[in-house]
Order: structure tokens, then C-alpha cells, then sequence
């Protein structure tokens, strides 16, 4: 049976604007396998995977979990477990680290603030600390919730580790199964699909100095899908690579049909009209779909700077 990944790529699947949204990520080391539903179904205390749940849910942060690449059979609860949290939202993006021998210390975050921006009490609760590393590459390996990931993104996490990339970790699940291998750099939040060591290697020395790789890009994790796919169409039309340089401002519309406002750190603005479309023929949308769907897709049909004169309306 084909595999989801293998279709979607056979049908040449857009990738722009199917990157999961989170302004902020929350990552807690935890090795050993992970179910399904990896907060509640691996070997972290099930009870604090639902408490983070809860907490999480309409914050903006998003909660998974991580792990050295490599085999993953179980080593036993960790004495010391990394964690990190990033914010994506440009001009206010972070990466700060911290270790814990209790990850019940998690629950004392207050979530609202870190989805906002606001890192202290990462700092109070955690004694985290501002990254002072490589940028981290998050790749999607969780078998449990779709074979692509494993099949895919396992040998890739390895092949990375093998040749000396550093910050690279496997991560429980980031969307978009049929896109695998998934990638999601932080701290600026770009995720990739259909990712390659090479592209990946090239995405982190892009974010090490100071721009963004555009192939394979899925969007940044700060905006919501129509926001992901005009930001990556801009970047195109003004040929524009520079992190931090845009920021999407507005969204008017609704599901089909959006215009999306998009500014530069000079000043400068686009307007950005965005379609959603079904991407057909019907596919798997993952491994352990029963029925075949039609995915959402974000086409963008206009890209148009506006005059000075119009940035007020």
C-alpha cells in the first residue's frame, strides 16, 4: 500500500501554509517510545501530560515532547531532562534552555504569558536560561501516530546526528504526516517538509546567519495558515530572506477567500490575496486513513505592495 508521504508527493502537493501554529513551543526531553498521543500515552506521567494539555489550550504555546535521535528503547526515567521554549512572533523571537529532574516543575509556567512572548516564567519556575547554542531542528519521528514519520524522519534525525549537526533532536508530532520528513527550526519557528539533510544543514546556517531557506518551506509556526503562505509569497516578490523583517499584520476574510496584510521592518506593506482550495485528486491524508480526503490548500493569486498612501486603510 502506498504510503501517504509517497502519494502526496507523486501529486506534487504544495507545501506553503501547512505549517502547525504556535507562537510559542514548550519541549521537554523524554526518552523511551511514545504512543499516539505522545503526552499521554508514553512514559511521562500521564496526569502531567493532561495538566499541560489543559494549561496550553488557547495560549498559543504548543507542548511536545523530545528526544535524542537514535534507538529508543527504554533507558529508564531520566535523571535530568532538558526543556525549551521558544517564541516565533518576529521582533520578540527567543530560544531559552533550561534542565529539570522534575518535570512537574512545567506546571508551574504561566503558559498565557509565554504564548505571548513574555520568557520569565521560564526563568522563575525553571531557572531557564537565553539559548546559547545552535539553532534546534526538530524532526518528526513519532511511528505511533503515522509510519511516514518513523519510516522517514528516523533515518533523517540520524543522518543529521551522524554528520555532526548539532541542536538536533526528534519531536513528537508537528502536522502534515503526508509532507514527511518534517522539520521545524526554532527559534524562528520555519517548518519544512519533504526535508533532506542538505536542506535542513542549509536552513540552519540560514537561521545562523541571519535569513530564511525558502525550499521545502511550510511557513512559520507564528501565523496562521493563510499568514504562513502570504509571508513565504512576499519573501518571493520582493526577494526578501532576511529573519525578522516581516510581520503579518492584518487578516481580513474568511475560509476560501483571504486578504492578508503583510509589513517590513522599513515600512514598506503587501497586500496578499489568499485562496483555499482542495488539493485533488482525494489522497490519504495520513497512513491510518480509512477514507480519502481532499486537504485544504493555500493558493496565493495576487501579491500586490501597496503605496504609502494606502497603509492606513
Amino acid at each position: 500500500m502506498s504510503r501517504c508521504a509517497t502519494v502526496s508527493r507523486n501529486l506534487d502537493e504544495p507545501v506553503s501554509g501547512t505549517a502547525a501554529t504556535a507562537t510559542t513551543w514548550l519541549l521537554l526531553e523524554q526518552p523511551g517510545p511514545w504512543g499516539a498521543k505522545a503526552l499521554t500515552s508514553s512514559h511521562l506521567d500521564p496526569a502531567l501530560g493532561r495538566a499541560l494539555e489543559a494549561a496550553a489550550a488557547g495560549t498559543g504555546v504548543r507542548v511536545a515532547l523530545i528526544r535524542r535521535p537514535g534507538r529508543h528503547a527504554d533507558p529508564g526515567t531520566p535523571p535530568v531532562r532538558n526543556v525549551y521554549a521558544a517564541h516565533t512572533v518576529p521582533g520578540r523571537v527567543w530560544l531559552h534552555s533550561a534542565t529539570t529532574r522534575d518535570p512537574q516543575r512545567l506546571l508551574d509556567l504561566d503558559l498565557a504569558a509565554l504564548g505571548a512572548g513574555d520568557h520569565r516564567s521560564f526563568g522563575t519556575a525553571l531557572g531557564g536560561r537565553p539559548h546559547t547554542g545552535d539553532p534546534l531542528a526538530l524532526v518528526c519521528t513519532n511511528g505511533k501516530r503515522d509510519r511516514c514519520c518513523a519510516l522517514l524522519g528516523r533515518p533523517l534525525a540520524a543522518e543529521l546526528a551522524a554528520s555532526g549537526v548539532h541542536g538536533v533532536w526528534e519531536v513528537t508530532h508537528l502536522g502534515g504526516h503526508r509532507f514527511s520528513p518534517t522539520v521545524l527550526v526554532l527559534p524562528y519557528g520555519y517548518a519544512y517538509g519533504r526535508a533532506e539533510a542538505h536542506t535542513v544543514k542549509e536552513a540552519l546556517h540560514g537561521i545562523q546567519e541571519g535569513h530564511v531557506v525558502l525550499a521545502g518551506c511550510r511557513g512559520c509556526s507564528a501565523w496562521e495558515r493563510p499568514g504562513q503562505a502570504a509571508e513565504l509569497a512576499v519573501r518571493s516578490a520582493a526577494d526578501e530572506y532576511r529573519t525578522g523583517v516581516l510581520t503579518v499584520v492584518r487578516t481580513n476574510g474568511s475560509a476560501p477567500h483571504w486578504e492578508v496584510y503583510v509589513e517590513h521592518a522599513d515600512g514598506r506593506r503587501w497586500q496578499v490575496t489568499v485562496a483555499q482550495r482542495a488539493s485533488l485528486p482525494p489522497r490519504p491524508e495520513s497512513c491510518g486513513a480509512t477514507v480519502l480526503g481532499a486537504p485544504a490548500r493555500m493558493d496565493v493569486t495576487a501579491v500586490r505592495e501597496l503605496r504609502p498612501t494606502a497603509l492606513a486603510s
